[in-house]
């Protein structure tokens, strides 16, 4: 019967180990140059709940980001602070972005921005620190699609700045 407990114990000990949550801290964003439309459309994905956190922590401890509630308010802070963290120059020229809206998904909320008026793009600079004053273990993924070439990326609180050169 003792061996049958330790045999039991060493099979169970490594899920036992792992059945802690590990959180992990990271943001999607896609950026696509549709040259026909002229425009430079992002589209952000961060985790409710953190975004939640820090938007209380800025901005106003009583908000909740919820789908049942289409508050202005939510869109303002929203706005705000994406305006604040992610940067862009065009052609070393920086650009004024548009924060279109927003939508939920399950624990997502999607925040859709655009730059307009862009007739091409030989160099493309993005700075990106959406969460980074919330967690210092934040990753910020980076997608882009500019004159048909792909790259990714993943910024951090140490390197939160690329360069794409399109020569």
């Amino acid at each position: 019967m003792k061996a049958f407990k330790f045999v039991l114990l060493i099979l169970l000990l490594p899920l036992l180990a792992y059945t802690t949550a590990h959180k992990f801290y990271v943001t999607v964003t896609q950026i696509e140059f549709i040259i026909e439309k002229q425009t430079v459309q992002i589209i952000s994905r961060i985790f409710i709940d953190d975004f939640e956190a820090l938007i209380r922590q800025r901005y106003d401890e009583n908000i909740t980001l919820d789908t049942s509630k289409e508050e202005i308010l939510i869109d303002i802070y929203i706005e705000r602070y994406l305006k604040e963290k992610i940067k862009i120059k065009i052609n070393d020229s920086i650009k004024n972005i548009v924060f279109i809206g927003k939508e939920y998904e399950d624990d997502i909320v999607y925040c859709y921005l655009e730059i307009e008026n862009i007739q091409s793009i030989n160099s493309f600079e993005i700075t990106s620190q959406i969460l980074f004053d919330l967690f210092d273990e934040q990753q910020n993924i980076i997608k882009t699609n500019i004159n048909s070439k792909t790259k990714s990326f993943i910024l951090i609180p140490q390197n939160y700045k690329r360069v794409l050169n399109f020569n």
